[in-house]
């Protein structure tokens, strides 16, 4: 009987080991709705988590890859469909429009204008200081492949990378946070 409470417990501290070890300091978030104000709390959230020296990788997966198209880049070689999905979805980040309220641009406007008034920084500056203080963004591959983007149309920036969902399971999988926006 002995041994067998012994090895329980050997095996019960073994776990807590793993537990310790596989948490890191580290916030993974999946980023999926394209909502301005939804892609801003996802800034907001992630340039405060890396300010507190916290690792931030972001999933960026169907609408919210929108934020990510830069405005003035293109891409050849798309079909119909992949045509239509760019005319019909933002074109970066300065597009996007509010999940509430949006009243035909008008309440975009109105909260872009008071964000300004309170110098609160703009979704593309947020995205430079993100840039700045080390976080990653990881966008879905399947995401861009069934909407028709392409790499070649997508924002300047540092720690992008175009990857699989097993990546982010990967990443959050070792973080101590994991939300979804």
């Amino acid at each position: 009987m002995g041994t067998d409470i012994e090895s329980q417990l050997a095996e019960l501290k073994k776990q807590v080991s793993q537990l310790k070890e596989g948490t890191k300091d580290q916030l993974s978030m999946v980023v999926f709705s394209g909502d301005l104000d939804k892609v801003l709390a996802a800034l907001i959230i992630s340039t405060g988590a890396a300010a507190y020296d916290m690792k931030v990788k972001l999933f960026f997966t169907f609408w919210a890859i929108s934020a990510l198209r830069d405005p003035a880049k293109s891409a050849k070689g798309k079909n119909m469909i992949e045509k239509m999905f760019g005319w019909m979805l933002p074109r970066g980040a300065s597009r996007l429009t509010l999940s509430k309220m949006h009243m035909a641009g008008m309440g975009s406007a109105m909260i872009r204008g008071i964000m300004k008034k309170h110098k609160v920084a703009s979704l593309p500056e947020m995205l430079k200081t993100a840039a700045e203080l080390g976080v990653e963004i990881n966008i879905c591959e399947m995401s861009m492949n069934l909407m028709g983007f392409k790499k070649e149309e997508m924002i300047d920036y540092p720690n992008l990378t175009i990857c699989g969902v097993a990546t982010f399971l990967s990443d959050a999988q070792e973080s101590k946070i994991q939300l979804f926006i």
